[in-house]
């Protein structure tokens, strides 16, 4: 079921199976509004067709490696279904589940999905709750969850962002800045080897606004077919600024990690306006901590236990500029 947010500067659609982002209409400098998320038409193509796309992904955003952790002397085993790792939570994840309505008004939702103990290998009954809310020209995202278990969590939203219009062809000419100094380096299956380095000399450098199109192609990032990587955020400041066709995305977050990914794997498949998506249509800008972090002792912790209460924020900050 889809229910409509609208504060008459965004316009945003929100869908209850993965607690997707199907629709949002933010305007540009001349005050034209345009959809600038990829999706489809209809319900069943939102159930069976790229099911990440502007989904709440978990218990685990991004990958485990191996497929496993240790926590308390005790190793958890995950399903394998990316190479040997673990990707966005196991073979059906948060992005693929019913979540229940619990609040609705014209500004905001709030949603409920409550993961049981053992789901996906993950250990803890878990009660997770995530707020999308209208604020002025942002759209901000909450994140709330507690388990009765000691367990991991790293929870995310998997939007993939035109800002010249879901129709567009590519994201090319999009401007990018991530004032991060810092990157994790990671092996051949996109898992981190547990370094942390500097973006200096590198492309995956943004600390200054650049052309997408002008770093796309580089050998760096042959092996993923574009941009998949993930960078160490400073402690204050935006995680990125997106910019293209008169309109200004800012994204600000509490997380330590920004997950940037330029669809360099989406499939053809045809959009809600018709138009056949292809690799490089699409940018997400996914706010998380560092992947693998439950293997990593010297990222930041992913530990969840009984009585903490797992809190964190997103908001996606849209500006007018000529």
């Amino acid at each position: 079921m889809f229910y409509e947010l609208d504060n008459g500067i965004l316009h945003a659609q929100i869908c209850d199976f993965g607690a997707k982002i199907t629709r949002l209409l933010v305007p540009d400098h001349k005050g034209e509004k345009a959809d600038v998320v990829l999706g489809f038409a209809s319900e069943h193509e939102w159930r069976t067709l790229e099911p990440s796309f502007n989904a709440v992904i978990g218990r685990f955003a991004n990958r485990i490696g191996q497929a496993q952790f240790s926590l308390d002397g005790v190793t958890y085993h995950l399903p394998r279904n990316n190479g040997t790792n673990c990707l966005h939570g196991g073979l059906q994840g948060f992005h693929q589940k019913e979540w229940t309505v619990l609040q609705h008004d014209e500004q905001h939702i709030v949603l409920r999905y409550y993961s049981p103990d053992g789901e996906e290998g993950f250990p803890g009954n878990m009660d997770v709750q995530v707020t999308y809310r209208l604020e002025g020209a942002a759209l901000r995202i909450e994140y709330r969850t507690t388990s009765d278990r000691p367990t991991v969590i790293n929870l995310t939203n998997h939007a993939y962002f035109n800002l010249e219009g879901e129709a567009s062809p590519s994201v090319l000419e999009h401007v990018l800045q991530i004032p991060a100094d810092a990157y994790t380096p990671q092996d051949e299956s996109g898992c981190p080897i547990g370094e942390i380095a500097s973006v200096e000399g590198t492309p995956l450098d943004f600390r200054t606004p650049t052309r997408i199109g002008d770093r796309i192609l580089h050998p760096f990032f042959a092996h993923e077919r574009g941009i998949n990587n993930n960078y160490v955020l400073r402690p204050t400041g935006p995680a990125a600024v997106l910019t293209a066709a008169g309109r200004t995305m800012t994204v600000y977050t509490d997380q330590p990690g920004l997950q940037v990914y330029t669809g360099n794997y989406i499939e053809p498949h045809r959009g809600k306006s018709g138009t056949m998506y292809r690799p490089l249509c699409a940018i997400c800008l996914e706010t998380q901590n560092f992947p693998d972090a439950p293997n990593q002792p010297s990222f930041p912790s992913a530990v969840l236990r009984p009585g903490e209460t797992y809190t964190t924020y997103t908001v996606y900050q849209f500006d007018e500029r000529i």
